[in-house]
């Protein structure tokens, strides 16, 4: 179905590049939107960043698009009222940018600046909050996209009619991941034994990630199955390698990696817990997408969130929050999960950011 061009001005309360995962989805979006014909614009507010690299060389992104950045006081250092205050101020800063401009969709992810505004907006919402804030954007927005199915039976739950809420999972960049280094390549380049059996989980290592029942069922893998760990802060890599030198934590890399470092597994793990709402319903992991692009079997919490995406024909899914269990299917997906690997590979294709656009701005123009 074909939609008239549009003129797209996304509103995003970050800092670009960001190494958070926020950033990759934002930046795919508007590049699935510029893709598809439409004018975008990214406006984002001007923080200090200690990424030195070219925005969009930092996320791979083949096209480009306007990035505004907008002089706003960087408050958010100092805490819940620090970064109430500066998202109140970029929202007078947007304000004053579009007034007089047209566009044909506004759209954003954060309620604590979409509440400012007086213009008609599409709230992309991820977590499921419902506080007055929430509650104002719903009732005020066009369109309200969510991550998942759950999350759009929880504001609906709340209230909020049916017909306005769009369910738009995450997506991957396939083409971005087609081209990977080879086994031996990767683990060379991230110091990883060639002639061991390699779980791998990449992400981070607090919250509701369940990387704790992860690092507990390292304990019940054989000697021959290695756990390498991608991602966290510096701290908490150097208090979990006490805990648990069995693990190799190989700390944060950068998203341009992603592919060449799964390359380096030989099972991908999601461990998501099964204690948080956000993890059993509203989800929808861009790690997910990015491993079942990779060809390598993939074991996940067996979770509402996650059964969107896999089931027992694409992954090896397990109870959450089970650490024998989960060792049990890294086990079981070593020896017999290449069948799933390369249906899930096939069901990837379902799920390009391109896709995603198209399905977002069919809702909006309906």
């Amino acid at each position: 179905m074909s939609h008239k061009k549009l003129s797209i001005c996304y509103i995003a309360n970050i800092r670009l590049p960001t190494e958070k995962a926020h950033g990759v989805q934002i930046m795919k979006t508007c590049e699935a939107f510029t893709a598809l014909g439409h004018d975008v614009e990214l406006v984002v507010p001007n923080r200090k960043t200690d990424i030195v690299e070219d925005t969009f060389s930092y996320y791979g992104l083949k096209t480009q698009f306007p990035l505004r950045r907008l002089s706003v006081w960087d408050t958010v250092r100092y805490g819940r009222i620090g970064f109430l205050l500066e998202s109140f101020l970029f929202a007078f800063a947007v304000r004053r940018y579009i007034r007089g401009k047209t566009f044909g969709m506004l759209y954003g992810r954060d309620e604590l600046v979409l509440v400012h505004l007086p213009f008609p907006y599409v709230w992309e919402s991820h977590t499921g909050s419902w506080n007055r804030v929430a509650r104002t954007v719903a009732r005020r927005a066009k369109r309200i996209v969510v991550i998942s199915q759950g999350l759009k039976d929880f504001y609906i739950e709340k209230g909020v009619p049916a017909e306005k809420i769009s369910v738009a999972h995450d997506g991957v960049d396939i083409e971005q991941f087609a081209h990977s280094q080879s086994k031996d390549a990767a683990r060379m380049r991230l110091n990883l034994p060639l002639d061991a059996t390699i779980a791998m989980y990449i992400g981070r290592l607090d919250g509701w990630k369940g990387v704790a029942t992860l690092l507990e069922a390292s304990k019940n893998l054989p000697n021959n199955i290695v756990l390498a760990v991608i991602g966290g802060e510096p701290e908490q890599v150097a208090q979990l390698s006490l805990r648990y030198p069995n693990v190799r934590f190989l700390g944060f890399r950068p998203y341009k990696e992603l592919a060449d470092n799964m390359a380096a597994a030989d099972v991908l793990v999601l461990p998501n817990t099964g204690t948080d709402e956000i993890s059993t319903r509203f989800t929808s992991p861009l790690k997910l997408f990015a491993y079942m692009t990779s060809g390598i079997p993939v074991v996940a919490s067996d979770l509402p969130s996650i059964r969107e995406i896999l089931d027992e024909h694409t992954a090896f899914l397990v109870p959450p929050d089970d650490a024998v269990a989960l060792a049990e299917g890294i086990r079981c997906a070593l020896a017999e999960g290449s069948v799933r690997a390369t249906n899930a590979l096939v069901r990837v294709a379902e799920y390009s950011w391109k896709r995603r656009a198209e399905h977002i701005v069919e809702a909006y123009s309906d």
